[in-house]
């Protein structure tokens, strides 16, 4: 497109679900506020009660916490405008906030991927060599790869984030409900080959680095319960193991449906709703898959919900 073309621009059209009619838009603006809202309180449950039950304080919990603490944020990025679009038809978004969005969309979304291989190394740990479990993964080790976890979302989102919005741009309609990097790109009015290249190189490896450390770790992991002799200690062994077996397999599945599809196949009305699947669904469902598949914290949560109650009751 040529160079005088371009204008400059103050701000940003979410063009989101403004295709669908009135009556449809409010039923999914209701439906995206009851999952947010259990959203927000399943994964805030997760962190208060791994806080607060001493029971819960081993590394497993630690980083699931951290998991929880990410899903919200990642929530909180993407979930309130798109509710704010449904319900005031409020479809602008400033330029600093469609990059701030896109920053922290890449910040946490890069944080998750290195935070579940984290959790498979864990879960490598326990059960490769539990007796030495405790003084592996000690607290200053679990710091450490916490960190390790949230730090290269800095560096990619930052990259990435202001490269793309140096570029000039010919409109303003964004065809999604959030600044994703695909449909922004194509407003630019520029030569973004390169921008391409790293775009797509970066993304692989961000998904594929922690992919082969999860796949490397479980596949130690089979090795050892397939030598557990009794059949209840390999389903056990497999228990701790099959929460994030699950949340690896939701997430992993829904982003790379939505960033390695062909383009011909590809469409952006199948891209927002691949989209919904990674950033409104699945931080809700993480919660529920950790409590009802792990006797551990259903009973914490029993005890911190007994405890809240106790003074409230003795005082009836």
């Amino acid at each position: 497109m040529a160079a005088g073309n371009w204008t400059r621009v103050s701000q940003f059209i979410l063009m989101s679900f403004s295709s669908l009619p009135t009556e449809i838009q409010s039923l999914l603006f209701l439906t995206f506020l009851i999952i947010y809202l259990v959203t927000l309180t399943g994964n805030s449950l997760i962190i208060l009660v791994t806080l607060a039950d001493p029971m819960l304080h081993s590394p497993m919990y630690f980083f699931l916490r951290n998991l929880s603490f990410l899903e919200i944020g990642f929530n909180l990025v993407i979930v309130p405008k798109m509710l704010g679009t449904l319900l005031a038809q409020d479809t602008t978004i400033s330029f600093l906030g469609c990059a701030i969005q896109m920053y922290f969309f890449f910040f946490f979304g890069v944080a998750e991927c290195f935070l579940l291989a984290t959790m498979a190394y864990d879960r490598y740990v326990a059960i490769c060599s539990p007796l030495h479990y405790p003084v592996i993964m000690n607290e200053r080790t679990r710091a450490k790869l916490a960190a390790a976890s949230w730090f290269p979302g800095f560096p990619v989102a930052s990259v990435q984030t202001t490269w793309l919005f140096s570029f000039p741009f010919c409109d303003n309609k964004v065809n999604h409900f959030f600044c994703d990097s695909p449909p922004v790109l194509r407003l630019v009015c520029a030569d973004t080959a390169l921008f391409e290249v790293y775009a797509i190189v970066g993304t692989i490896l961000v998904v594929m680095i922690p992919c082969l450390l999860i796949l490397c770790s479980y596949t130690r992991i089979t090795a050892a319960i397939l030598k557990i002799p009794s059949a209840r200690g390999k389903r056990k062994a497999f228990s701790t193991c099959s929460s994030h077996l699950l949340v690896v397999s939701l997430f992993y599945v829904s982003s790379s449906l939505t960033y390695f599809r062909p383009k011909s196949n590809n469409s952006p009305e199948s891209k927002k709703l691949l989209s919904l699947s990674y950033t409104v669904v699945t931080p809700m469902l993480n919660p529920i898959i950790y409590s009802l598949r792990n006797n551990e914290v259903k009973n914490a949560l029993g005890r911190t919900f007994h405890k809240a109650l106790a003074p409230r009751n003795h005082n009836l």
